[in-house]
């Protein structure tokens, strides 16, 4: 089976893969030239040997299948010798998302995979992000930083829902939420959170004026998310997640390249609407539906934004496509 054709499907997790590899090695490689925590420092090399250590197989597949090799990232994407721009315990929470980020999408790519060779690699993958998410959530719950999801009082019996209200959330009273509702507003924050701070160090940064406005754009964009998310979560009494601003200095001097800030940024704003979409399939009242329908089309006119302003630049590498059978019938 190992030596039939690669599917669509499996292209297109072996490309993605390479580049997100590639630019996790730039940005974990500036983390551990700055990193002051020990424990933070040993979880980044082993996160960054893991991202290598996928570099070399994908590029080992690319080869047996005589694929092209993406460029992705290189050493011209980072400069590790710039000044500090995130804390330490940015870079842990980082850690954390890079973790939980890594299993969703590799549980997908394991799903998607028909030859067992691409299924075990996949899966391989889906565990050591799996490992690097609980060594994070264990170093952030030893330190005192763990940000928990809000507690709510368990249930005293089964009960079925007998009013239509239960759907509304507009006019007249609304019902509390229910756990999945906060869980997903919750989450949702968080990750807004961290693209956030994120794009407040990017912004500093850049020195391209169309893409310094880009990103201040995105940074006032996830604020209003987090906002919105958590006047949700304090209507009903329920705690919001703290910001992260202060986990970025003061630093004007740019580690990444802005092609590498870019297709960071877009790449957030992808798994932003992913993230967007299942948290409205997981929530009946129909003023949070509106709310993820309204900030997704909002996102999603800021992703394209974000697609031109890269074509315009050539910093976005043309994923593999099927071939135009219209061109090719042309004599």
């Amino acid at each position: 089976m190992s030596n039939a054709r690669l599917t669509a499907a499996e292209i297109s997790q072996l490309w993605g893969s390479y580049l997100n590899d590639t630019l996790s090695v730039c940005i974990l490689r500036y983390f551990l030239a700055h990193v002051e925590d020990s424990d933070i420092h040993a979880l980044l090399a082993d996160a960054l040997a893991i991202s290598d250590g996928h570099i070399q197989s994908l590029t080992s597949f690319f080869n047996d299948e005589q694929f092209p090799i993406p460029v992705g990232f290189t050493e011209d994407d980072v400069n590790v010798n710039a000044p500090r721009l995130y804390s330490d315990t940015f870079m842990l929470y980082y850690l954390q998302q890079m973790g939980a980020l890594g299993m969703n999408a590799h549980s997908m790519s394991t799903a998607l995979s028909a030859r067992p060779d691409m299924h075990d690699y996949f899966f391989a993958c889906l565990k050591q992000y799996g490992d690097i998410h609980e060594k994070a959530n264990n170093l952030l719950l030893s330190k005192g930083l763990f940000i928990r999801p809000p507690y709510m009082p368990y249930p005293e019996k089964v009960a079925f829902v007998h009013k239509k209200s239960f759907l509304s959330g507009w006019f007249g009273e609304h019902r509390p939420l229910v756990s999945l509702e906060i869980t997903n507003l919750h989450e949702n924050i968080q990750r807004n959170m961290l693209g956030m701070a994120m794009l407040m160090g990017f912004s500093q940064v850049a020195k391209t004026k169309e893409v310094v406005q880009y990103l201040l754009r995105g940074k006032d964009m996830a604020a209003k998310h987090v906002e919105i998310f958590g006047s949700v979560l304090s209507k009903d009494d329920i705690p919001a997640p703290v910001t992260w601003d202060t986990e970025v200095t003061a630093s004007t001097t740019a580690p990444f390249s802005e092609k590498l800030m870019m297709f960071m940024t877009t790449a957030l704003i992808g798994i932003g609407m992913g993230y967007y979409g299942t948290s409205m399939a997981g929530t009946v009242r129909s003023d949070i539906q509106t709310h993820y329908i309204r900030l997704s089309a909002e996102i999603m006119k800021y992703a394209g934004d974000g697609a031109k302003l890269m074509i315009d630049n050539r910093w976005m590498e043309n994923p593999p496509q099927a071939p135009d059978r219209d061109e090719l019938a042309k004599p």
